[in-house]
């Protein structure tokens, strides 16, 4: 059943966030990973797909059947395995282009990402708003290692370069490069080999304790 608890009445809420990360491998079980896939998998078929109208028929049907099932198993945002889930890219959140972190420390986040079909903009490649979402999350998570703790967007300035390729092993490096208080100045890049895709200007505002 759902969760209906509010945040504020979970142990876990503080703010707009979890106080503690409760980062995973473990939550939604060993096939979790399967599952993830299946539906990024559906994602993209559903994205190219011109079913005729019986097969359409066909997976409404299962669908709703589906949902019907996940329902019953449905948690809130504070207990979801989305996004908490370390060992899968973008940590299980299929909402994310899935990218994979090589490194994260002071001198900011390395990450490999790549577009599915889903992603496609048009032409073959990717859509600039998924571009952004990717870099939206990797410079958070730049901000959030210099702080030791939760940054919140205030804005993202992305500057596409070049064509970002589909189902392709792209670069992403993200960095504070200064720090006012409380705002953190990010920017980053998004390479195709030696070729730069987009490139990004942000500032990142670090939550007060409790701040949503």
């Amino acid at each position: 059943m759902t969760d209906s608890r509010k945040p504020a009445d979970h142990p876990h809420h503080e703010g707009g966030f979890r106080a503690d990360l409760d980062i995973s491998t473990a939550r939604g079980g060993s096939h979790y990973a399967e599952f993830s896939e299946a539906v990024r998998t559906l994602m993209d078929k559903a994205r190219f797909a011109c079913p005729t109208d019986e097969l359409a028929i066909e997976a409404i049907a299962t669908l709703r059947d589906l949902n019907a099932k996940l329902d019953e198993q449905l948690v809130d945002e504070w207990t979801t395995p989305a996004g908490t889930r370390i060992d899968l890219p973008a940590r299980g959140n299929i909402t994310l282009p899935p990218y994979e972190i090589t490194e994260a420390g002071p001198d900011g986040v390395l990450a490999t990402v790549w577009f599915r079909p889903y992603h496609l903009g048009g032409n073959g490649v990717a859509h600039g708003g998924q571009v952004a979402v990717a870099f939206d999350d990797v410079a958070g998570m730049a901000s959030a290692v210099a702080v030791n703790g939760v940054c919140r967007t205030a804005y993202l300035k992305v500057n596409y370069r070049s064509l970002t390729p589909l189902n392709t092993p792209l670069t992403m490096r993200t960095q504070v490069d200064r720090r006012d208080g409380r705002k953190l100045f990010v920017t980053g890049t998004l390479n195709d080999g030696d070729r730069l895709c987009a490139d990004i200007e942000s500032l990142f505002i670090e939550l007060k304790p409790g701040q949503a």
